[in-house]
């Protein structure tokens, strides 16, 4: 089989590219890593060797190239099936690629006021218009997916699954900003950070030297 190769941005600031690195971590695939910053005269240029829309993630298995998060995801449950991407229930399989596909396309009031940052601690800042509600809603899906589908483990489903890693960096968000929560989603929050590939990822931002000032208050 030929190597995996993910190529992402700044750990301290790329949610996007934390997903389908969270997961790739979490299930044990071996794989390849090329990191690029962000935000540089040289960004687009050494992006553009690897990925066609000029973003990050984007994975590379042979000569394929997939780009996208979620379309990463989704291939990488195909190549490896045995592995537990999704929950096995039909039923239950719906709704987590549903709000998956929901945190995918939704919450720009959040993502654009509270940037994911892993090296700081800002309490109480980004709470502009619209950015509550959308805390309102992330809540409320956490709720009714450990109380509905989470016996069995501390995940949204339970076990870990490819919706888990959408979510990982609300939840890095959530911490950094001071985001005030109920019972139910504190402790969600404290078992995805427990996660020792997060706890890996959250190291290796910490020591980055790069900054984007579009991501710092």
């Amino acid at each position: 089989m030929s190597e995996l190769t993910l190529v992402i941005g700044n750990k301290n600031y790329s949610s996007w590219s934390l997903r389908p690195w969270l997961v790739m971590k979490q299930f044990g695939l071996e794989f390849q890593e090329i990191c690029i910053p962000l935000y540089t005269p040289e960004s687009a240029s050494k992006i553009s060797q690897y990925c066609p829309s000029g973003k990050v993630p984007v994975l590379l298995h042979g000569s394929l190239k997939i780009w996208d998060s979620l379309a990463i995801c989704e291939y990488l449950a195909e190549e490896f099936p045995h592995l537990y991407w999704w929950p096995k229930d039909k039923f239950k399989r719906a709704i987590a690629r549903s709000i998956s596909a929901e945190m995918h396309s939704g919450f720009q009031n959040l993502r654009q006021n509270m940037p994911m940052n892993c090296r700081a601690k800002l309490p109480g800042k980004g709470m502009a218009i619209g950015v509550q509600k959308d805390i309102n809603r992330i809540t409320h899906i956490w709720r009714e997916c450990r109380q509905n589908f989470g016996t069995g483990g501390d995940m949204l489903f339970g076990k870990f699954t490819v919706a888990d890693a959408m979510f990982a960096p609300v939840v890095l968000r959530f911490v950094i900003y001071d985001v005030q929560l109920d019972d139910i989603a504190r402790k969600y929050v404290e078992s995805i950070l427990a996660l020792p590939a997060l706890q890996e990822w959250i190291k290796a931002a910490e020591s980055e030297q790069e900054v984007i000032a579009a991501y710092e208050f």
